[in-house]
């Protein structure tokens, strides 16, 4: 059972190879430079990209089970059903889809939405197919530690309502095992769809309140202006992309990222340990993690 990764040395990517290689899979993965690529010994590499169709092809050549992330860029739209349609055609008939929680309610937000319409296309084609829907990912705010350790601000407008953020290794290891599940199961398994958290609803508040218990010292948020955070993001991405995180942030404050009764049990019955809280991630970075 040959498994395909796609985003293989992303955030998520690098920990569900890893995660899979320790439990013997045989393991593809999808990039875009092998010479670059960090990748367990025995995983073979396919050179490529889902907008090149014959690459692709021949990535899912004589591939049974298939991981698809699609990174946040224009086209992730496109390159997801263009992947999907070319893995049907390879007869494909397990598959795991890494799209977002709550995509169905954060309609306005052009990432959101795009992963929502993949959901549709998975569940109405018929593809046996799990879709997981993970929260904010812990370990984005690796990219806002200098405002916390050296201005004392946690700076994400992260709302009131809370999210329910989860680490990016339990993640991997989710979906690591998911694939494995279908991989591994006598015959293609029905569709499926649930929530990744993790163990604590956290607001911004919250948030800046670890941080000084951690650090020792005042640690405050910045609040909640969504618009001088996209202003802040052009510093450092596209303005679309810039924008489209904007939306996320304004949506974070209407609607939350809440998880559905029984979602912290389910998971942490498949991890069979507690899943990583914010303070976990928080004693890493302090400690120089």
């Amino acid at each position: 059972m040959t498994i395909l990764v796609t985003g293989a040395t992303g955030t998520v990517g690098t920990q569900i190879v890893t995660q899979l290689a320790r439990r013997g899979a045989d393991i593809r993965a999808l990039v875009r430079d092998p010479a670059k690529a960090k990748l367990p010994a025995g995983v073979a590499v396919a050179q490529g990209e889902m907008l090149d169709i014959d690459a692709m092809r021949a990535a899912l050549a004589g591939v049974d089970t298939l991981f698809l992330l699609n990174a946040v860029v224009p086209d992730e739209f496109t390159q997801a059903l263009i992947t999907l349609n070319l893995a049907r055609e390879a007869g494909i008939e397990r598959i795991v889809y890494l799209s977002v929680i709550h995509s169905d309610l954060y309609v306005d937000v052009p990432h959101f939405a795009g992963k929502y319409a993949v959901e549709r296309m998975i569940e109405q084609t018929g593809l046996h197919a799990t879709v997981l829907r993970p929260a904010y990912f812990i370990n984005n705010d690796v990219g806002v530690k200098d405002a916390i350790f050296s201005h004392g601000v946690y700076p994400m407008p992260v709302g009131d309502r809370g999210l329910a953020m989860v680490d990016a290794r339990d993640i991997g290891e989710i979906a690591a095992l998911e694939l494995l599940r279908r991989a591994h199961a006598p015959a293609p398994l029905p569709f499926a769809r649930f929530n990744l958290v993790g163990p604590d609803l956290l607001t911004g508040s919250a948030i800046a309140g670890i941080w000084s218990e951690v650090l020792g010292r005042p640690i405050v948020h910045a609040g909640n202006d969504t618009v001088a955070f996209e202003q802040t993001l052009r510093r450092f991405a596209p303005a679309w992309m810039a924008y489209d995180m904007r939306k996320m942030a304004d949506r974070f404050q209407s609607e939350g990222m809440i998880p559905d009764a029984g979602d912290v049990e389910r998971l942490t019955g498949i991890l069979g340990r507690p899943l990583r809280s914010y303070r976990d991630f928080a004693a890493e970075m302090a400690a120089g993690g």
